[in-house]
C-alpha cells in the first residue's frame, strides 16, 4: 500500500475529504499558517528542540505496558500505551507544544483553543504558561460544569475560560466561538486546534505532531515482542490519539487498525457520537467529513458520558481510510465504556480517561475474537482523574 506522501495533497484534500472551507477573512491566517508549517515542519532544529521539549519537560517516551492481569482476563496480550503518564495527563500535550512552538516561530504573542473534555484546554495552558503566551479557551457551559477539574487547572496555570452558552453548548459550539474570536485577531492570535479536525493545514499538522505515538510504539512492540502487533484499538472523536498511534501503521496491512466512537445511550437511540458509523458526508469546522445531520443537512446535537467525544463530526483523514477500508470503525455505548473503566482500574491500578474506556470497552466485548497468541495495543490515551465527578454519578447504578 502506496499511502505515505500522498495525503493530504496540496489542497489539504484525503481524497475527497479535508479540504480549505474557510471564510475569506480567513485565508491569509490559513495560508500564513500553512507556510510556516511547510518551513519549519522539515526544518532539524525546530524538530530538535520540539522533541527535547517534550522529553524534558512532556516525560517522553512513555511507556508501552504489558497489562498482565489484563491479558488473562482478555485470552490475548494485551499492551497500553501509556499517554495518560504524560505531563497533563494525556496524549494532548504532544500537539500543543508543537503548535505553541510553530506560533513563537511566526511571531504570534497570544493563544486561543476549544476544549470539550477539558484535557486540550489544560494543555494549552501548560504551552501558554512554559512559552509565555496569554492563553483564552472557549468550553461550553455543559462542559464547564461536568469538567470543573480541568477548568479550575486552566485557570490555576492563567488561562481565562470563556463560557460557551450558545448551541449545544459542547465542543462544537466551543470551536465555532473560538474560530469566530481568531478572525478579529489573527495578528497577533495562533488558534490552537486540539484534534485533526479543521480547515487545512490543521489535519496534517496535529498529526505529525502526534505521530510520535505510534513511531515510539512500534519501535517498542519490535523491542519487546520482536514483531507487529494484531490489532490497535483507539477511540475516536476528532481522532488526534487514533491518527497519531495508527499512522505509522497503515502501510502494514496485518495490523488491524480500529476506531471506536461513542455510541452513548444507545447505537438505535438519539443519544450517540457515531459520526463515522452513522453520519453524511458534509462540511463543518472548515472541512468535509462525516457528519451527524439530519434531513434537511442542520448538524445534530450529539452525546456521550466521555465530553470529549461529544463531537457530531471526525477528522477527514479518519473518513478517508474508513472509505478505502484501512480503518475498521466501531462504537461502544456509555455503559461499556464505564464498566471497562472499572475493569481495568480493579485489575491493573491504572484509572483511565473515559474516552480511552471506549476502546477497551471495544476489546471486552470481542475478546472472543481475538486469539491467545495476538497482540493487541490499545491507546490509553488518558488518564481519568478528570472524569471522577462524572463516575460519582454513574458508579452505583451502572458499573456492575
Amino acid at each position: 500500500m502506496n499511502y505515505y506522501g500522498k495525503y493530504p495533497d496540496k489542497l489539504g484534500k484525503f481524497g475527497e475529504f479535508g479540504g480549505m472551507f474557510a471564510p475569506e477573512i480567513l485565508m491569509p491566517a490559513l495560508t500564513e499558517l500553512t507556510e510556516a508549517f511547510n518551513k519549519y515542519g522539515v526544518d532539524e532544529n525546530f524538530s530538535k528542540e520540539f522533541y527535547q521539549i517534550l522529553k524534558d519537560y512532556s516525560g517522553r517516551p512513555t511507556p508501552l505496558y504489558y497489562a498482565g492481569r489484563l491479558s488473562e482476563n482478555i485470552g490475548c496480550k494485551v499492551y497500553l500505551k501509556r499517554e495518560d503518564l504524560n505531563h497533563g495527563g494525556a496524549h494532548k500535550i504532544n500537539n500543543v507544544i508543537g503548535q505553541a512552538l510553530l506560533a513563537k516561530k511566526m511571531g504570534k504573542t497570544k493563544l486561543v483553543a476549544e476544549t470539550g473534555a477539558g484535557q486540550h484546554g489544560f494543555a494549552t495552558a501548560i504551552a501558554g504558561a512554559y512559552f509565555g503566551m496569554p492563553t483564552k479557551v472557549f468550553m461550553g457551559q455543559i462542559d464547564i460544569k461536568r469538567q470543573a477539574y480541568n477548568v479550575n487547572r486552566m485557570k490555576l496555570l492563567g488561562a481565562e475560560v470563556i463560557p460557551v452558552k450558545s448551541g449545544s453548548r459542547t465542543l462544537k459550539d466551543a470551536v465555532n466561538e473560538g474560530l469566530r474570536y481568531w478572525i478579529s485577531n489573527v495578528h497577533n492570535t495562533h488558534y490552537l486546534m486540539g484534534s485533526v479536525v479543521g480547515p487545512h493545514p490543521y489535519p496534517l499538522m496535529v498529526r505529525e505532531f502526534q505521530r510520535v505515538i505510534g513511531r515510539e510504539t512500534k519501535r517498542q512492540i519490535l523491542e519487546l515482542e520482536k514483531r507487529l502487533p494484531t490489532a490497535i484499538i483507539s477511540c475516536i472523536g476528532g481522532g488526534s490519539n487514533a491518527i497519531g498511534i495508527s499512522y505509522d501503521f497503515i502501510e502494514d496491512k496485518e495490523v488491524h487498525l480500529i476506531g471506536v466512537e461513542a455510541a452513548g445511550e444507545g447505537r438505535n437511540t438519539d443519544k450517540h457520537s457515531i459520526a463515522l458509523g452513522k453520519g453524511r458526508k458534509g462540511v463543518l469546522h472548515g472541512a468535509m467529513q462525516f457528519l451527524l445531520q439530519n434531513e434537511f443537512g442542520n448538524i445534530m446535537e450529539t452525546y456521550s458520558v466521555s465530553a470529549g467525544l461529544d463531537y457530531p463530526g471526525v477528522g477527514p483523514e479518519h473518513c478517508f481510510l474508513k472509505t478505502i477500508d484501512r480503518l475498521k470503525v466501531s462504537d461502544a455505548t456509555d455503559k461499556e465504556a464505564l464498566n471497562a473503566f472499572k475493569k481495568l482500574s480493579l485489575l491493573e491500578g491504572i484509572i483511565p480517561a473515559l474516552e480511552s474506556s471506549h476502546a477497551l470497552a471495544y476489546l471486552i466485548r470481542n475478546k472472543d475474537k481475538f486469539r491467545k497468541e495476538d497482540i493487541v495495543i490499545i491507546n490509553l490515551s488518558g488518564s481519568g482523574s478528570k472524569d471522577l465527578d462524572i463516575i460519582k454519578k454513574y458508579v452505583k447504578d451502572t458499573i456492575k
